[in-house]
């Protein structure tokens, strides 16, 4: 196989084949964030040829973002039992469906059923829990940059696809441009199957970082169904206090970014004047800082306690979204606002990962931050859902940032309730010995 060479190959340089890993995953990431980014520059097209409200739009936008969320810890059990290749492609195939199935829609409710259910399920069964299983599976060290890497690509699928899947859509159409992200989905298929592999023992490796000499014990055998894993996970974990902090926490970062500016900062600047291309170039722009951005947060995440890096990272968002209205809309202003907003837009995932693992145990990270995650998307689908509703009946946006900028105050300061030194629950340790190792 391709990937036995790979490793074989890059074995004899001194790297670690998780790298590539990272970056298989990368590109998934990245082309998935163009699919579910897409939507925010198909708004207008949408109802100017069909006549939908941005309500009816939102809706079915918010009802992808909640199933993104909820099948976070179901996907977790997923990758868990039948590998992480065999999972990923499914999604990708599930996704690419209902894309072709959408160039010929008419109604509203086709939307709601392909982008909003039959999307949110697909880029679901993946979402962030891949690449927080990957940093805990694949690499004993340096976890924190890995899940920065990784979720920077959401950073980069925004620099690389907005501007240009703004700029077909205003010269060919929207089907042309979505059936671009058929395309390069394709493309990103094709690279799981030849390179993703489920465990460093599946190469007669060990994760980076560990230095061990004991022989590598086999895979564990998961023997519960995958919803009974999933609710098991649920119920242990919502009996600690830190799990609902970081819920709580995640559930305004999904209603700051994804469901709030990712949908709607194209169709507001539209009310003020800015055409489109340029809306989406502003995405790009914070898509650059939080690139950068969400490495270092990585990178600081290894370092620092992560409940101050949180602290900031809200804090300095909410001050961002506040500022926005008062920003005229000028080139000066908005890019003001794009450096700021963007240096830790998607920032706050790597310290939380990382509090999640300190909390419940690398064993089950990534069950448990798939429903921190299952929290962060309800978030995403409330703002989603409630800023169209905006729009629709107050004629403005405005209300939505200012109320998404005071709970990233809020946010930021109940976040430092978390005890400095968290330890794992008994109750938690027991059941990842009864379920094995994610």
């Amino acid at each position: 196989m391709i990937s036995n060479w790979l490793a074989a190959s890059l074995s004899r340089r001194n790297i670690h084949y998780g790298w590539v890993m990272v970056g298989v995953t990368f590109l998934a990431a990245l082309i998935s964030a163009g699919t579910v980014g897409a939507p925010g520059v198909f708004i207008v097209p949408l109802q100017k040829e069909f006549g939908w409200s941005t309500a009816e739009i939102s809706s079915a936008l918010s009802i992808r973002f909640i199933l993104f969320g909820l099948m976070a810890p179901f996907a977790a059990a997923l990758l868990n039992r039948y590998g992480l290749r065999n999972v990923t492609l499914t999604a990708q195939l599930i996704v690419v469906s209902a894309l072709v199935a959408s160039l010929g829609m008419t109604e509203v409710w086709q939307l709601v059923l392909l982008w909003g259910v039959v999307i949110g399920i697909g880029t679901g069964m993946t979402a962030l829990v891949l690449g927080a299983t990957i940093a805990t599976r694949w690499f004993a060290a340096s976890r924190g940059l890995v899940v920065g890497i990784m979720t920077a690509s959401v950073a980069t699928g925004q620099l690389v696809f907005l501007p240009l899947l703004a700029s077909l859509t205003e010269r060919f159409g929207w089907r042309l441009a979505l059936g671009f992200v058929c395309i390069m989905l394709g493309v990103s298929a094709l690279a799981v199957l030849l390179a993703m592999r489920d465990r460093p023992s599946d190469l007669g490796l060990r994760p980076f970082g560990d230095k061990g000499t004991e022989p590598l014990p086999a895979p564990p055998v998961s023997h519960g169904s995958i919803t009974a894993v999933a609710l098991g996970t649920l119920r242990d974990a919502s009996k600690s206090r830190a799990f609902w902090i970081l819920f709580a926490t995640f559930f305004v970062c999904g209603a700051s970014t994804n469901g709030l500016v990712q949908v709607h900062l194209i169709p507001m600047c539209l009310d003020f004047g800015i055409p489109q291309v340029q809306a989406a170039s502003l995405l790009a722009a914070m898509g650059i800082f939080d690139f950068f951005g969400t490495i270092m947060s990585g990178w600081l995440s290894d370092r620092y306690d992560n409940r101050w890096l949180l602290f900031w990272y809200y804090g300095l968002r909410g001050l961002s979204l506040i500022f926005l209205p008062f920003s005229d809309f000028s080139f000066y202003g908005l890019s003001i606002f794009a450096m700021f907003y963007g240096l830790d837009w998607i920032a706050t995932v790597p310290p939380t990962v990382r509090l999640t693992a300190q909390k419940f145990g690398p064993e089950r990270a990534n069950l448990v931050f798939g429903w921190i995650f299952a929290g962060h998307q309800l978030g995403a689908g409330t703002a989603a859902f409630g800023a169209g509703l905006s729009r629709t009946l107050l004629q403005s946006y405005l209300p939505a940032f200012f109320i998404a900028g005071a709970l990233c105050v809020f946010a930021s300061l109940i976040v430092l309730a978390l005890s400095r030194q968290p330890k794992p629950q008994p109750a938690m340790a027991q059941a990842a010995r009864a379920t094995g190792p994610a």
